[in-house]
């Protein structure tokens, strides 16, 4: 070659070298959208790499989106989109760090559908979010498949977080230990934290705390905390604590809430659900319990698949759901919640059932048959007597209930008559704990007798409707009330051999009340 043309080479060659060629980053890729038009066609499919299967929303709704997280930070230069029949004429592309705080990369006010290749951007972010906010037909928004291009940001960001520090260990049981630390900061952010035992990682979370479950009795555990940033980067490990689990027994823990689902996603700040459902990941629980109406507004079984589905759903293999009133707004009153749930919900035909877990015998009521108005051809005296008989059956030492409609509150719907005969019912067989939701907060009350005055033999009755609906005020406080606020979160119930402990968890992950440790009747 001649020395000249070498030259002239020379800076072309070093030229694409500095600069990485556009890869595709989303295909196979974890997606989220605000709807679908059906389970045949889900977001996974617009970026499955194939033309012959497609993301279709909810049909006549605007906007829309379908959102697709690259797995870190990364430049985003290019995104070609092959609409099916149902195209958008207006929409933008979005990207964000976190999922929440979107920036607009591109809008389009003049598509016609076919396939859309945008070249030429200049977006930065681990999420991209396609908003379609005009159909050009009646249905939805439909796509075979959405390709975004560009390089992954995996050298750009090379500064590991702090290491978490005050790691401590709060309740130990004989089976958990529950952990806390101060958060770490990071210059982009920190998106999470392993908890390492005995130097082995056995959990991730979001927050400053974890409950690490299935340990053994009588048994010394070392832990350490490190965090993680977007980029993959690790931080030192925080200082090391021991703890050593309690005595023999079955301990375990349970998380529990009701009033769950909005119509809405993670892609909305305001969005509660997917928040509650992280804490529940959090306390790592042997089984949820849910004091229903577990999907908004009227319960259809789209609704339960595009949002209950997509946060609490993840826990539903070793979940004891009952309904409340919404669960029968459906076409078919508790059609959807059947349909959704099946034997899981119904596993004796019925939706009142009962299971067992170490020591305690669980009773799950649908309260909605002792609400006349509530439920067609209401059935609550067939109920009562199954759940005499269950009750009078049992040979565990220690019982709980939970159903929708609570006895006693402070909050909106007020006190409830109707809920009497099952309440005494509860206050007659000596159950322990009684679980509700319908009024949206948080209640804990000290235990009960029929009449609701305070009495060490009555059953201890929590209110837990702060899962993620809309929050209802606190009005006048009930004489027996032990601690009432109105805000989101989740129960942690912390159950023994022969004994019980509640802890209302916040949003951030801290506890906002705890109960004492009450010794079953």
């Amino acid at each position: 070659m001649p020395l000249g043309a070498a030259l002239i080479l020379l800076p072309t060659l070093l030229s694409g070298n500095a600069q990485a060629a556009d890869v595709l980053l989303s295909q196979g890729k974890p997606v989220l959208v605000s709807s679908v038009e059906s389970s045949s066609y889900g977001g996974p499919l617009a970026v499955d790499g194939k033309t012959t299967t497609r993301w279709a929303s909810a049909e006549g709704v605007d906007p829309q989106f379908i959102r697709v997280d690259l797995g870190g930070p990364s430049a985003i230069n290019r995104v070609k989109l092959n609409w099916e029949a149902a195209y958008a004429t207006a929409y933008r592309l979005e990207v964000s760090n976190d999922g929440s705080a979107w920036t607009s990369i591109k809008s389009v006010t003049n598509g016609n559908g076919g396939t859309d290749d945008l070249t030429g951007l200049s977006g930065r972010g681990r999420y991209l979010r396609l908003v379609g906010t005009k159909r050009a037909t009646s249905y939805g928004y439909s796509l075979w498949e959405m390709q975004v291009y560009g390089t992954s940001d995996s050298s750009g960001d090379t500064q590991a977080p702090t290491a978490p520090t005050n790691l401590k260990a709060g309740a130990i049981t004989a089976s958990t230990v529950d952990l806390t630390w101060t958060g770490s900061t990071d210059n982009v952010g920190v998106t999470g934290y392993e908890v390492l035992r005995n130097g082995q990682v056995v959990g991730t979370t979001e927050t400053a705390s974890y409950t690490d479950s299935g340990l053994s009795a009588s048994t010394a555990y070392a832990y350490t905390v490190r965090a993680k940033d977007a980029a993959g980067n690790t931080s030192a490990a925080s200082n090391q604590i021991q703890a050593t689990t309690q005595a023999g027994g079955s301990s375990f823990v349970l998380a529990a809430s009701g009033d769950i689902a909005e119509q809405c996603t993670a892609s909305s700040s305001s969005c509660v659900h997917p928040k509650t459902a992280a804490l529940v990941g959090q306390m790592n629980p042997a089984a949820v319990i849910t004091m229903g109406d577990n999907q908004y507004d009227d319960a259809h079984i789209e609704d339960f698949t595009s949002y209950f589905d997509k946060t609490w759903g993840k826990y539903k293999s070793i979940m004891h759901p009952i309904p409340g009133n919404h669960e029968t707004y459906d076409h078919t009153p508790l059609g959807a919640y059947k349909q959704y749930f099946g034997k899981i919900a119904t596993p004796n035909g019925k939706t009142y059932y009962s299971w067992e877990m170490g020591n305690w015998h669980f009773v799950a009521i649908d309260s909605t048959e002792f609400s006349p108005g509530l439920a067609a051809n209401a059935i609550s005296d067939e109920q009562l007597n199954w759940i005499k008989q269950d009750l009078k059956s049992n040979t565990k030492p220690c019982v709980a209930a939970y159903y929708h409609h609570p006895r006693y509150t402070s909050g909106d719907h007020g006190d409830n008559g109707k809920m009497a005969t099952l309440w005494e019912t509860m206050v007659q067989n000596k159950v322990d704990l009684v679980l509700n939701g319908h009024d949206h907060h948080y209640e804990r009350f000290y235990p009960q007798n029929a009449s609701g005055a305070k009495d060490p033999n009555g059953p201890v009755q929590i209110i837990g409707g702060g899962g993620g609906a809309t929050l209802y005020p606190v009005k006048t406080e009930h004489a027996a009330t032990a601690k009432a606020i109105s805000t989101y979160g989740v129960l942690k119930l912390n159950m023994s051999d022969n004994a019980f402990s509640t802890q209302f968890v916040g949003l951030d992950g801290k506890t906002i009340d705890s109960s004492p440790t009450y010794t079953c009747h």
